[in-house]
This record gives C-alpha cells, sequence and structure tokens, in this order.
C-alpha cells in the first residue's frame, strides 16, 4: 500500500513543513521580513529600484486623521485602501466610483464617508495586520486591468504571483477573483489559480475551490491558453525583486494595468503551495535544480532565461 503522501513526495509535491524548513528558514533571514511584511516600505524600495508600483496617495497612520478624510479623498474618482501589514487580501477595500458624494465599491455596494472612516479605523486597530498589531491604511492608486482579462475576472483585478528561489523564476501562476472571493485575487477567499508555462507565458487549466476548471465560474471565459501580455517582462520583474529586499524564497505579485503596464503589488516571505495545483506539477525537483547551481547570475534577464532552462 504506498500512503497518500509518499505518492505527492514521489510526485514532487512539496509540503509546508518541508517549504519552512529546506527554504523559509535557511533562505530567509528574519530581520529581512520587515522588508515585505510593510507594504508602504516595500513600495519605497521598489521606487528607489525603478520597479513600477501602483502610486500611493496617502497614509493615515492615526486616528484624528481620518476626520481629513474628505480632503486626502478629494482628487480621486476611485482608489484602494489596504492595510499597511495587511495578509491574504483582507482589510482591502476598493472603491471604483463616487455616486452623489459618497463611494461606489467595485460591487456596486455604496459607502458613505462615515463608513469609510469606519474601516480604515478597523486597520489602525490592528484587525488585519500580521500578529494583530496597530497598522497604518495605505490609499493608492486602483489598478485597471489588461482587457485580456475581462471574461476572466469577476469583478476585482487578477495578479501574477511568481514563486522566485534565490533570484530564479521557479514557477508562476495567475490568480482570478470571483463572485465567492469578492472580486478578491486570493486563492483561500475563493479566487481561481491558474498555471502559467514559464517559457510561453500561455495559461493552462486551473484549480478552484480544489475542483479542476477550464471556465471562470461567473463569467464562463475560457482561462486555457491566454497569452499573458508583457511576460518577459513580468518575469524580469519577479526576479528582480530578490535583488530588493535579500531573501531566497519569495512569492511576487504583479498585476497588469492596461495603461501602465506590469506593476509590483506586493512580496510575500511566505508563499503559499497552492500554486503547485494550478500547475500541476511539484516544486521540489524545480526547487532542487535550483539548489544545486553553484553560481546564479547578477543579472535579472540571465536568471529568467536560467529558470527557463531549468524545467
Amino acid at each position: 500500500m504506498i500512503f497518500p503522501w509518499r505518492r505527492l513526495r514521489q510526485q514532487g509535491v512539496l509540503g509546508i513543513n518541508q517549504r519552512n524548513a529546506d527554504y523559509i528558514l535557511p533562505f530567509n533571514p528574519r530581520h529581512h521580513y520587515p522588508l515585505v511584511d510593510d507594504k508602504r516600505r516595500t513600495k519605497q524600495l521598489a521606487l528607489a529600484a525603478g520597479i513600477a508600483v501602483p502610486k500611493l496617495y496617502g497614509v493615515v497612520e492615526m486616528v484624528h486623521q481620518i476626520k481629513h478624510l474628505d480632503k486626502l479623498l478629494g482628487p480621486h474618482e476611485d482608489f484602494v485602501i489596504k492595510p499597511a501589514h495587511g495578509s491574504g487580501g483582507e482589510g482591502i477595500l476598493v472603491v471604483n466610483g463616487r455616486y452623489q458624494g459618497r463611494y461606489r465599491k467595485a460591487s456596486g455596494v455604496i459607502l458613505s464617508a462615515e463608513e469609510i472612516g469606519h474601516h480604515i479605523a478597523n486597520i489602525l486597530s490592528g484587525m488585519y495586520s500580521l500578529g494583530g498589531l496597530p497598522d497604518t491604511a495605505l490609499i493608492e492608486y486602483r489598478v485597471k486591468f489588461d482587457p485580456l482579462f475581462e471574461a476572466v475576472s469577476y469583478l476585482g483585478v487578477p495578479d501574477i504571483r511568481t514563486l522566485v528561489y534565490r533570484g530564479i523564476p521557479a514557477l508562476a501562476m495567475i490568480r482570478l477573483p470571483t463572485r465567492l472571493s469578492d472580486g478578491r485575487a486570493n486563492l483561500h477567499q475563493g479566487a481561481i489559480g491558474v498555471g502559467i508555462d514559464l517559457v510561453t507565458g500561455l495559461t493552462s487549466a486551473g484549480v478552484w475551490q480544489e475542483h479542476a476548471i477550464d471556465r471562470h465560474p461567473d463569467t464562463e471565459g475560457e482561462i486555457r491558453n491566454l497569452r499573458i501580455p508583457h511576460w518577459e517582462s513580468i518575469l524580469e520583474l519577479a526576479a528582480r525583486c530578490f535583488d530588493l529586499v535579500n531573501l531566497g524564497y519569495i512569492g511576487v505579485d504583479i498585476v497588469l494595468d492596461r495603461d501602465l503596464g506590469p506593476m509590483v503589488l506586493e512580496l510575500n516571505a511566505r508563499p503559499g503551495l497552492s500554486i503547485q495545483l494550478a500547475n500541476k506539477v511539484g516544486l521540489q525537483p524545480r526547487l532542487q535544480r535550483i539548489q544545486r547551481l553553484s553560481e546564479i547570475p547578477s543579472s535579472a534577464a540571465e536568471r529568467v532565461a536560467l529558470g527557463k532552462a531549468l524545467l
């Protein structure tokens, strides 16, 4: 009898304990975690390195600043409010327009200024932060997704997660928002994970709620064989983020804006393992091939080419 865990190991599937012991602990020094756990700090590092990120409109650090919210939001018809230390997509509020002096969410729900202020107060209290510590609210540019994704995304903006090991892209997927995920590109909240071929940038079949699917459950759009625009640039951006934070095992989340192109949304020092399900491939063999390299190129473009060659 072959136990399920042995079968998974034979197929090269990486488990969370092995991920932590073999990759996160040795390659991600804890004193570098604040560079990715604080989204404002990540944004500052990226801008200093010439990496595109959504523009920061403002920051709310203290409750008394909320009374000046109308002045801060005044110039912007649409925006995103998020916790600086949030995780898993929690606490993100997307406003895509105004209605008679109030604010319209992507879902169509209308919010008052008081409700927006209440949400920010919750962020400041640490409701959505790692460890429940007091947090800061970031107000930033709302990404307008590339037209390619209109038929395969519900309400929200898809993002591309690339797993980067020692600066080399190892695996990638695109996360598509659904009605269940309330427009968020987070798999645990109900988004779809779709594997992407590292060489061609073409999507394969997806996984949704642990079920293999070929079409988006809400739009019925075909999710196979989509060619991701700017694919080479996306991989190079992901590879450059290794140099940005000096963490050897990271998840890089990139969005495609219809006008501004690829932008880094955030980095993750503890990326999940569902990317294996989306690609229907175990991660361990790829990581081992990268691990055996005695030298890693300094150029991001060379590291991308090496990642493709190691498949």
